[in-house]
């Protein structure tokens, strides 16, 4: 998609961050590179990842962190206009549940809601979760603008905690990273396996991106990696 993307382009990418030598794989700074951490992909659930256009350029974006942690995970540039065939397929795919994974508070069919209690064992297909990949505007614009979600069910968290992505500033606190959203609706499922793996993968992607930031001090102990590797090692994730 990145590739595609750049394709298309008709200017250079130059917003903050750009001019960090960065792995094009996991876009953090090549000396910290994190692909040889990259951590066992599940199989418990499937994602379908909706990607704004402003967020595929971005190397703070969280969303391939969950595609780093899932084996049936899908990408898609999202149009209003022009949805992939692929991606529509996908959707009809008999295989899967789609799940379409936003605030409760902006959904105006409270029928569309799926009990907060509700776990993959509810399902009687796979649960595709699809997750909305940009700003917390550009969400709300997938979400309202895309005719194909509008029949799916939604899956709502509220979360209690306060984001840890330092990258991104959001007026509200509760905004989170698409990573953070995603690992807590996997514990919401009862995939506690896959959460943690995602939790600790997105804190390894967190520490080596804050170390690449010239205004930030480096910590080369990178003791988030260290705790991933370890409980990796140990069998845990």
């Amino acid at each position: 998609m990145y590739q595609q993307r750049l394709e298309r382009s008709t200017k250079p990418f130059n917003a903050r961050g750009s001019k960090v030598s960065r792995c094009q794989y996991c876009q953090v700074a090549q000396q910290d590179c994190l692909c040889e951490h990259q951590p066992s992909p599940s199989d418990e659930v499937a994602v379908l990842l909706l990607v704004s256009d402003n967020e595929v350029f971005k190397p703070s974006n969280t969303g391939r962190l969950i595609l780093d942690t899932v084996e049936e995970a899908f990408a898609f540039q999202w149009s209003r206009t022009e949805p992939e065939q692929d991606m529509l397929d996908l959707l009809n795919d008999p295989r899967y549940q789609p799940i379409v994974v936003f605030p409760d508070q902006y959904v105006e069919d409270k029928t569309r809601l799926i009990a907060s209690d509700a776990t993959s064992k509810d399902f009687q297909r796979k649960p595709l979760l699809i997750l909305l990949d940009g700003s917390w505007r550009e969400a709300r614009r997938m979400f309202n603008k895309s005719p194909y979600l509008n029949a799916l069910p939604v899956l709502s968290i509220n979360p209690d905690q306060v984001s840890q992505y330092m990258m991104r500033r959001s007026d509200n606190e509760k905004h989170l990273a698409t990573a953070e959203v995603a690992s807590l609706v996997f514990q919401q499922l009862g995939h506690d396996r896959l959460h943690q793996t995602l939790a600790m993968w997105f804190d390894v992607f967190r520490e080596s991106y804050l170390n690449s930031k010239t205004r930030n001090r480096r910590d080369d102990t990178k003791p988030a990696l260290k705790a991933y590797l370890s409980a990796r090692n140990e069998k845990s994730l």
